[in-house]
C-alpha cells in the first residue's frame, strides 16, 4: 500500500473521516496521484528550501496552535514566512496562456497574495504587453501556444535588451523527462508542470521574486 492508498483508506475510517491531512513529500507525484491528494487532503507540500517552514505553518494552522505561544525561535520562522509572503503583495505578473481556464485559475491563485496579474494568450501577445506595460516582474509562461511555442517566446523576450533576467516559468501540460532541460535550455528561470499546485507555484515565486 502506498502513501496515497493509506490516505484513502483513512478517509474511509469514520474516526479520520474530517481529520486534516497534510502531505509532506520530495517525490515527483504524477497527474493522477497529485489529483487524488488534491479531493483527499487540506495540502500537498514538497521538500524544497521553504518546505520545513511551510510544513510547521500548515501544521500550526490545522492544530490551532496560537503563534504568540509558540517558543521564540519558532514565532520568528512564521514571521520570515509570512514577511516573504508580503513582498509578494503588489508584484506584477504576466500570465501567458491559450486555456481561458488555466488562466482564471492562476489568477485567483496570485490575487489571493495581492499580486498584479496581466494576461496573454499568445507569444507574440505577451511579448507587446512587456514592451507596453513597465514594471512587470515575472512571467508564467505556458510552452503549448499558438502560433509560437512558448520555448520561441522565451527565446525573442530574452533576446531583448532590459529582459534578459527577468523571472519567467515555463508551465508545462505535463511532467516529461526532458521537459525541464528543454525550458532552461530555451531561457526560462525555472519549471512548473500542470495542473499547477498552489504551494508549488507560491515557492516558486518567493525563489525568484523575493531575491
Amino acid at each position: 500500500m502506498d502513501g496515497v492508498d493509506l490516505i484513502e483508506q483513512l478517509r474511509r475510517e469514520s474516526v479520520r473521516r474530517d481529520g486534516p491531512i497534510v502531505v509532506y513529500t520530495a517525490r515527483d507525484l504524477v497527474q493522477h496521484d497529485e489529483a487524488r491528494l488534491q479531493r483527499l487532503t487540506q495540502s500537498v507540500i514538497t521538500k524544497d528550501p521553504t518546505a520545513h517552514e511551510r510544513l510547521f505553518d500548515t501544521t500550526a494552522l490545522y492544530l490551532h496552535r496560537a503563534a504568540v505561544r509558540m517558543p521564540e525561535q519558532k514565532r520568528r520562522m512564521l514571521e520570515r514566512l509570512h514577511d516573504r509572503d508580503a513582498m509578494l503583495v503588489g508584484k506584477k505578473i504576466l500570465i501567458v496562456d491559450d486555456d481561458i481556464r488555466n488562466i482564471y485559475a492562476m489568477t485567483s491563485m496570485l490575487e489571493r497574495h495581492r499580486m498584479v496579474v496581466l494576461t496573454a494568450e499568445n507569444g507574440r501577445e505577451a511579448i507587446a504587453v512587456l514592451h507596453g506595460t513597465p514594471g512587470i516582474d515575472g512571467v508564467l509562461m505556458d510552452i503549448m501556444l499558438p502560433e509560437m511555442d512558448g520555448y520561441e517566446t522565451i527565446r525573442r523576450i530574452r533576446g531583448t535588451a532590459g529582459f534578459r533576467n527577468l523571472p519567467i516559468i515555463a508551465v508545462t501540460a505535463k511532467a516529461m523527462r526532458g521537459d525541464r532541460e528543454k525550458c532552461i535550455d530555451a531561457g526560462a528561470s525555472d519549471y512548473l508542470a500542470k495542473p499547477v499546485d498552489r504551494e508549488q507555484l507560491m515557492t516558486l515565486l518567493r525563489l525568484w521574486l523575493c531575491r
